[in-house]
């Protein structure tokens, strides 16, 4: 069942009532779309932060019964991907009441760079959505992904870079209108 931002910022409100001390929380994939106003809804819940901020939240939400899948991971790592060490210096703060949870989203082009370790359908879609709205550019995905480290294989990581690079910044793709 889709979740969208209202109700994932009622989740964090439970979450922020049980917490003894005050958390950061980055928002990664649709997850950070959806609190960024991207989409309407996100079928997960994706989180990264400091190591000790993802335990004590994962410990306070998982005695919460609230039905959604939640995935987490330490220190910029999300799915497969680790960020590099800045991730959390370029993350958009998302404004809330909450008083002990710092939210926030991972910036449009680490949205972007973490999409394409997986590179399925709906990330090609979400990838071609944050290049649209935020106009970024080739070169700045080329850059930002040749940094990230990813767990796994790492020729297949630049493989789905070089395949993301050209499926959105080829000559047919850009025209007068939507010029990046």
């Amino acid at each position: 069942m889709p979740l969208d931002r209202s109700g994932l910022l009622g989740l964090l409100e439970e979450v922020d009532g049980k917490l003894n001390r005050k958390i950061i929380l980055v928002a990664a994939g649709g997850t950070a779309m959806t609190l960024l106003n991207l989409k309407p809804s996100t079928l997960d819940i994706d989180f990264t932060g400091p190591y000790a901020d993802i335990e004590e939240f994962n410990e306070i939400q998982k005695g919460i019964p609230h039905g959604f899948k939640v995935d987490t991971w330490a220190d910029g790592m999300v799915f497969s991907q680790i960020l590099p060490a800045d991730y959390l210096k370029k993350s958009v703060p998302i404004r809330t009441r909450l008083k002990k949870i710092k939210l926030m989203a991972l910036q449009p082009l680490d949205i972007v760079v973490t999409k394409i370790g997986r590179l399925n359908d709906r990330d090609v879609q979400d990838i071609e959505l944050c290049v649209k709205k935020f106009g970024l550019k080739k070169s700045q995905i080329a850059s930002r992904g040749v940094k990230v480290e990813h767990v796994g294989s790492e020729i297949a990581y630049k493989s789905n870079l070089q395949i993301a690079l050209n499926t959105f910044f080829t000559e047919h793709k850009i025209t007068k209108s939507n010029k990046l």
